[in-house]
């Protein structure tokens, strides 16, 4: 039972896979072997893929959930699942054929960026794509990679309805990726959020897509979700999960501090744990809410999605508050890098620096990888 008072969805053997690695993991930049080992065998990294391609097409809300508990046991594991599984969520917006090959691939692992960080040039086989992408969790372990770049035709710009410069995703073998060792952040370490280039790849016009529920090539509602509010509620899963951990190793430092100090400590931490529980469950019943609204046939109206983001940021201030109010009080053990909470404590900053939790007047319109 976690420290918000809900069941975690991993077995207990899985939370010790993960969490005996972590240290290592972290140390070493990467996810170890054991780890990734599990995270295949229970095909996580599938889970928002269609079925009909070799996908298992979970529900949203219990990705959602297995995301914070993966979040909750190793903050670079819950990390890379959630970002891979949504770069294999897009297997959606791909032609069957297409997708059903990448998906058969041994060990398949999708990982990219959002970022429009490359130009491609319309050919007459398709399409020639190079650029430049900043961050691709799991860039490592990955089989294939996701980007988006702004279309050029006769080398100009190729503009929309709106006279702006068209963007479309593309996805490419890892074998015509060239990644740069560029992750030296202070948390998410073994996510491995590596840059990644390419030069000049030619791509056939099916590697091409577009990630909008008219462009989904399969039925069904993870399909019909909207990208923007499925990526605010994977990513709040993360932050959820990495403040539930934080509080739980809190609570037996503030109970060795002074005993003068004791009660206002536990009443500090009860305040701090019952405010991220309540953002928690009202996190889920939006969430749920809106996808019983999708799974039943309905669009998403845009109130809906608003208020997706809305408790997503609600989280994300929550976890914020919770940490940095209890962190103080821990003393100096939560500050010894070798020491689980202060990983924790890493994790969750670095995972708050994501372009998605700028303000809302600046986030990016598209939400990057």
């Amino acid at each position: 039972m976690s420290t918000l008072d809900a069941p975690s969805p991993l077995a207990d053997a899985d939370l010790h896979t993960l969490r005996s690695a972590a240290t290592q993991a972290e140390a070493e930049g990467r996810l170890l072997p054991p780890q990734l080992a599990l995270i295949h065998q229970r095909g996580w990294l599938k889970m928002l893929a269609p079925r009909a391609v070799g996908g298992d097409e979970w529900p949203l809300p219990a990705v959602v959930r297995l995301e914070e508990a993966l979040a909750a046991a190793d903050g670079s594991v819950g990390w890379t699942v959630t970002l891979c599984a949504g770069a294999g969520w897009f297997a959606g917006f791909l032609p069957p054929a297409l997708a059903r090959s990448i998906l058969a691939t041994p060990a398949v692992c999708l990982a990219g960026s959002g970022m429009p960080g490359g130009v491609a040039e319309a050919s007459a086989d398709g399409w020639r794509l190079s650029g430049h992408w900043g961050h691709a969790s799991g860039a490592p372990m990955a089989t294939h990679f996701t980007c988006n770049a702004q279309l050029q035709c006769d080398g100009r710009p190729c503009l929309d309805e709106r006279g702006q410069p068209r963007v479309r995703a593309f996805v490419l073998p890892a074998a015509q990726v060239t990644l740069h060792d560029s992750w030296h952040s202070i948390g998410l370490k073994a996510s491995a959020s590596q840059a990644f280039s390419v030069d000049a790849a030619r791509l056939a016009p099916e590697q091409a897509f577009d990630i909008t529920p008219a462009a989904a090539t399969v039925d069904g509602p993870l399909y019909r979700f909207p990208f923007r509010p499925f990526a605010f509620v994977t990513l709040a899963a993360n932050l959820l999960g990495l403040a539930g951990r934080f509080i739980a190793l809190a609570e037996p430092l503030l109970a060795q501090r002074d005993a003068r100090l004791g009660t206002a400590l536990q009443t500090r931490w009860q305040a701090e744990q019952a405010a991220l529980a309540q953002a928690r469950r009202e996190f889920y019943e939006v969430l749920d809410h809106s996808w019983q609204r999708v799974a039943a046939g309905a669009a998403l109206p845009l109130e809906a999605e608003q208020a997706l983001e809305r408790q997503s940021r609600t989280i994300v201030q929550v976890a914020r508050q919770a940490v940095d109010g209890l962190y103080p009080l821990c003393g100096l053990q939560a500050a010894d890098p070798r020491q689980d909470i202060n990983r924790v404590w890493r994790d969750l900053h670095t995972a708050t620096q994501h372009a998605l939790w700028l303000p809302a007047g600046m986030a990016p319109a598209d939400p990057p990888g």
